[in-house]
């Protein structure tokens, strides 16, 4: 909805009746958030710090040492401020799609408070400014491969994928998933075996934290005209996919331990938080309720995090048995 989209009772009244339509923007405009708040809002911060959390596991498990906190803050900040540019140009491309969605209405871009220019403005400086950091002061890979990554969720993601197709979450999740490699490439100057299994684990992971969402959002959903798996397929099928997809994802964070990456205390520590993942994946597909689905979603963040936290912590108590 646009500022300019005002009904009578949306204006703000005074003992004398409605204000004119001007008192009511200069009202609207004193209790918007500050310009900062705009911008930064449109990094999607929460979401932002999730990846950078993945990444900088990625790289303090690619190491049998301390990398250094000089490489940990550089590309935690490259990473960080592109996944933040990506996700500036999502809300750009995205802005009548919010604007239609209860959860999202109030970006900046979706009220129209930031115009297209100033978007763009803000990804690319900010996209720049990750890129350099990267080059320079991490590794060329580092920045290709958080670049492919840019790409792949702003724009092959964004334009083709969300609107076209209800798998998009699962295609598109490949983008998502690749925080550990990033991190893992800027201590290590190479992504093997063990940085793609958690890029596999996240990637497995994605579809049942997403799915979780959108069931209980699915209302919210539908009003926005993208092909969601509740608004297409139904709730029933949604659920399904969502227990199916939560068991190989318990058999995809065993693999760390049958490749000898992990020891016993992160296999323990993995059994129990999929035991629990698994019971939410469950009554999300059996005993379906919106109160469920929401306790899911939230559960999911939590895994993802203490499952990373797990690994680092066995990655540390090995090497101090050695």
């Amino acid at each position: 909805m646009s500022n300019l989209d005002i009904t009578l009772a949306d204006l703000p009244t005074t003992d004398d009746g409605p204000r004119a339509p001007e008192a009511a923007s200069a009202s609207r405009h004193a209790a918007a958030p500050g310009r900062f708040s705009q911008y930064w809002t449109l990094t999607k911060p929460r979401v932002t710090l999730l990846t950078v959390f993945c990444a900088v596991i990625g790289s303090l498990l690619a190491s049998d040492s301390f990398p250094g906190w000089a490489l940990l803050a550089w590309s935690a900040a490259g990473i960080w401020l592109l996944a933040g540019a990506a996700f500036a140009v999502n809300c750009l491309i995205e802005a009548e799609v919010d604007a239609r969605m209860a959860r999202t209405a109030r970006r900046a871009t979706a009220r129209g408070e930031l115009t297209r220019t100033q978007t763009i403005v803000f990804s690319t400086a900010m996209g720049a400014a990750g890129m350099a950091a990267l080059y320079y002061q991490v590794n060329p890979l580092t920045m290709w491969l958080t670049l492919a990554t840019f790409v792949g969720y702003a724009f092959i993601y964004t334009i083709l994928l969300k609107p076209n197709t209800p798998q998009n979450i699962v295609i598109g999740g490949l983008a998502g998933a690749m925080p550990p490699a990033l991190g893992w490439a800027a201590v290590d100057g190479a992504v093997p075996m063990e940085a793609w299994l958690l890029v596999l684990i996240i990637f497995l992971w994605t579809p049942p934290h997403f799915w979780a969402l959108a069931m209980y959002r699915r209302e919210d959903y539908a009003r926005s005209g993208l092909p969601m798996l509740p608004v297409t397929h139904g709730m029933a099928h949604t659920g399904r996919q969502v227990w199916l997809y939560s068991i190989a994802l318990a058999a995809g964070t065993a693999l760390p331990w049958v490749v000898g990456m992990s020891g016993l205390l992160y296999l323990v520590a993995a059994i129990v938080l999929d035991a629990v993942f698994l019971r939410h994946a469950w009554l999300v597909h059996r005993h379906y309720s919106d109160l469920v689905a929401r306790k899911a979603f939230k559960w999911s963040v939590l895994y993802l995090a203490l499952l990373f936290a797990a690994l680092l912590a066995d990655h540390y108590w090995v090497l101090a048995a050695q």
